[in-house]
C-alpha cells in the first residue's frame, strides 16, 4: 500500500513537472511567435515604405520622360510650322511670279500676233514683187523659170566640182608632202638607233694543219680517209699547194661548219680513219644541232620574243650558218626585227609583233635548199604551220612584194629589210660594182622608145622609169614594165629582185588672168 501510494506520489508529481514544462514551453513558444509576428509587421511596414518610394521614383521618371517626349514633340511641331509658314511665302511669291509671267505672255503673245499679220503682209507684197521681177528676167533673158534654174544649177555644179577636185589635190598633195617627210625621219630615227655589226662568210672554209706531212694523213692510204670524210659530211675536200691548210667546199653551210669542226677535232687527236672519222662526224653533228638550237633561243632572247615554237627557233639558228651576198641571215633578221620595233613604237603600233615578223621574214632561207620555191613563201607556209599570226605570215610572204601586204606592220618588214640589205657595208659588194650594175640599170631602161627619165633606187632593188604620156598609154606601161623586166633579168646578175615602176604623168596647167 506504501508502495502504491509513493507510485501514485511519484506519479503526481511526475505529472505536474511535466505540465510546467509544457506551460513553459507553450509561454516560451508564444513569445516567439509574438516576436515573429512584430519582426514580420516591421518587415512588412519597411517593403511597403520600399514599393511606395519606388512606385514615387517610376511616376516621377514616367513624368520626367512624358514631360521631355512632349516638349520634343513640341519642339518638332514648332520647326514644322516654321517650314510650313516658309513654304507657303514662297508660294506666295510665286504665284506672283507666275501671275507677272502669264501677263507679260499674254503681251508678248498681242505682240507676236500683230508681227504675223505684219510678216504675212510684206511676204505677201515681197512674193508679188518677185512675180513680177521674174517676169521682166523672164521677158529680158527669153527664158522660163525652171530653164533659168536648170542653167544656174548646172554653172553651180561645175564651180563645186572644178573646186572639190583642187581641194582633193591640195589635200593629197599635203598628205604626201607630210608622209614622206614623217617617213623619213622615222626611218632616220631607226637606223640611227639600230648599229648592228655584220658576220661575212663565203662558199669555203679553211682549216689549219700543224704541218704538211697532216694532209697526207688526212688524205690516207690511196685517199680512203678522204673519201669516207666527204661521204660522212657532203663537203668537198680541196687538197692544193697551199702551205699548212685544206679548204673545205659547199653550198650547205651547215654542213661546212660541221666538217670543219670535225676536221678540226681529228687534226687535234690525231687519230684519222673512216670509223673514227664516223664517229666523230656523228658527236660533231649533234652538238651543232645543240648549238644551233641556242643560237636561236640567243636570238629570241636578243630581240626580246620569248614564246617561239622550238621548231622555229631551230630554223632560226640555222641561219647563223646562212649568208646573202655576205650578209650573215641571222644578223640581218636581227636588225630587221629592231628596225620594225622602233619604227612601230613611232607609229604607235604592236612593237612585239613587229619585232616577231621582223625576225621570221627570212625564215625561208632555212630551209630553201632542200624544198621548193621562193623563201618568201617557204617562210610563210612554215610560219602558218606552226601557228604563227595572219598578220606575221603576210609580212613573211609579202616583204619582196611577191604578194599585197595586209598591213602597216607588213610593210615595215619590207622598209626595214630594204634598210638593212641596202646600208653600205652590209652586203659584200664593191663601190664600183655597185655603181655598174646602177648605171646599167638605168641603161637598160633608157633603151626603150617613150623613155624620158629613169632612176635606180634603194640600192638598186627597184628603177623608176618616166615616160611620154602622149607616146606611152596605160596598156602600153604595163606592157614597158614587163619587157624591162625580162631585160633585166636576161642581162644582169643581182641579189633578190628588183621592182620595176613605170610612171605616166599628165599635167594641166591654167592661168589667172
Amino acid at each position: 500500500m506504501v508502495a502504491f501510494l509513493i507510485g501514485v506520489v511519484v506519479f503526481l508529481a511526475g505529472w505536474f513537472a511535466r505540465r510546467l514544462v509544457d506551460r513553459s514551453k507553450i509561454v516560451s513558444a508564444e513569445e516567439l511567435a509574438e516576436k515573429i509576428v512584430r519582426e514580420a509587421q516591421r518587415e512588412a511596414e519597411t517593403q511597403k515604405k520600399s514599393a511606395i518610394l519606388e512606385a514615387k521614383d517610376e511616376w516621377y521618371r514616367a513624368k520626367s520622360k512624358f514631360e521631355e517626349d512632349t516638349q520634343q514633340t513640341r519642339t518638332e511641331l514648332e520647326k514644322l510650322q516654321r517650314q510650313v509658314e516658309k513654304r507657303e511665302e514662297n508660294l506666295n511669291r510665286r504665284v506672283e511670279f507666275l501671275d507677272k509671267k502669264e501677263q507679260e505672255l499674254g503681251e508678248t503673245q498681242k505682240d507676236l500676233e500683230a508681227r504675223d499679220v505684219e510678216a504675212k503682209e510684206r511676204s505677201e507684197k515681197l512674193s508679188r514683187l518677185m512675180d513680177e521681177q521674174n517676169e521682166r528676167l523672164e521677158r529680158i533673158a527669153g527664158m522660163n523659170r525652171d530653164d533659168a534654174k536648170k542653167l544656174l544649177i548646172k554653172n553651180m555644179e561645175s564651180e563645186a566640182r572644178l573646186e572639190a577636185a583642187r581641194m582633193v589635190k591640195d589635200i593629197k598633195d599635203e598628205a604626201r608632202r607630210q608622209g614622206d617627210k614623217e617617213a623619213r625621219e622615222i626611218l632616220t630615227l631607226a637606223i640611227q638607233r639600230c648599229a648592228a655589226d655584220h658576220v661575212v662568210e663565203s662558199t669555203v672554209s679553211v682549216v689549219n694543219l700543224p704541218s704538211d706531212e697532216m694532209k697526207g694523213r688526212i688524205i690516207g692510204r690511196e685517199g680512203r680517209n678522204i673519201r669516207a670524210f666527204e661521204t660522212a659530211t657532203g663537203v668537198d675536200v680541196i687538197v692544193d699547194d697551199t702551205p699548212e691548210a685544206v679548204i673545205l667546199s659547199g653550198f650547205d653551210p651547215v654542213r661546212r661548219e660541221v666538217a670543219r669542226l670535225s676536221l678540226e677535232r681529228l687534226i687535234g687527236d690525231g687519230r684519222i680513219h673512216p670509223g673514227r672519222i664516223e664517229e666523230v662526224v656523228e658527236k660533231v653533228t649533234k652538238e651543232l644541232d645543240q648549238k644551233i638550237n641556242e643560237m636561236g633561243e640567243e636570238a629570241c632572247l636578243d630581240v626580246g620574243i620569248h614564246d617561239l615554237r622550238p621548231e622555229l627557233v631551230k630554223l632560226l639558228g640555222k641561219l647563223r650558218y646562212r649568208t646573202s651576198y655576205g650578209q650573215n641571215v641571222l644578223q640581218h633578221s636581227k636588225e630587221v626585227a629592231y628596225l620594225c620595233g622602233l619604227m612601230a613604237g613611232e607609229l604607235e603600233l604592236d612593237v612585239a609583233m613587229a619585232k616577231r615578223a621582223g625576225l621570221l621574214h627570212d625564215l625561208g632561207k632555212a630551209v630553201d635548199q632542200s624544198m621548193e620555191g621562193t623563201h618568201a613563201a617557204l617562210g610563210a607556209e612554215l610560219a602558218a604551220r606552226y601557228g604563227e599570226d595572219d598578220l606575221v605570215v603576210n609580212a613573211l610572204e609579202s616583204h619582196h612584194e611577191d604578194v599585197e601586204p595586209t598591213s602597216t606592220i607588213a610593210v615595215l618588214v619590207q622598209a626595214a629589210d630594204a634598210v638593212s640589205g641596202a646600208r653600205p657595208g652590209a652586203r659584200r659588194e664593191t663601190l664600183e660594182t655597185y655603181i655598174k650594175r646602177l648605171e646599167k640599170l638605168e641603161q637598160i631602161a633608157g633603151s626603150f622608145q617613150g623613155v624620158e627619165r629613169s632612176y635606180a633606187i634603194q640600192a638598186g632593188r627597184e628603177i623608176r622609169i618616166m615616160v611620154e604620156h602622149k607616146r606611152i598609154d596605160d596598156a602600153r606601161a604595163e606592157a614597158l614594165a614587163s619587157a624591162v623586166a625580162r631585160k633585166i633579168e636576161a642581162e644582169l646578175k643581182y641579189p633578190g629582185q628588183i621592182k620595176v615602176v613605170v610612171i605616166r604623168e599628165s599635167r594641166a596647167v591654167d592661168y589667172a588672168k
